[in-house]
């Protein structure tokens, strides 16, 4: 199907998808069929993406975070911006 089909249609094509069919989208400047396939997202993925951080480095990131907290090195944020400046 192409770009335009599967956008009017796609919370069916998802729905189709998580049962299990196999649906692909026709990349109209390529010709090159995508496939859409439910996935897994996990969190060391996002800090990899976004930060270019490493497993092993979030590991070590958590560590040091709850080793802070245990000390009472570290104080609960509140949600609002003012607290974000101390």
């Amino acid at each position: 199907m192409t770009a335009t089909q599967a956008r009017q249609r796609l919370g069916t094509i998802l729905s189709r998808v998580l049962q299990g069919e196999d649906i692909g989208i026709v990349h109209s400047g390529s010709g090159k069929i995508i496939a859409l396939r439910p996935v897994e997202v996990y969190s060391e993925d996002y800090a990899l993406i976004e930060y270019g951080v490493t497993v092993k480095e979030l590991k070590a990131a958590v560590r040091n975070l709850n080793k802070a907290a245990r000390h009472g090195k570290t104080k609960r944020w509140d949600g609002t911006a003012k607290s974000l400046r101390g």
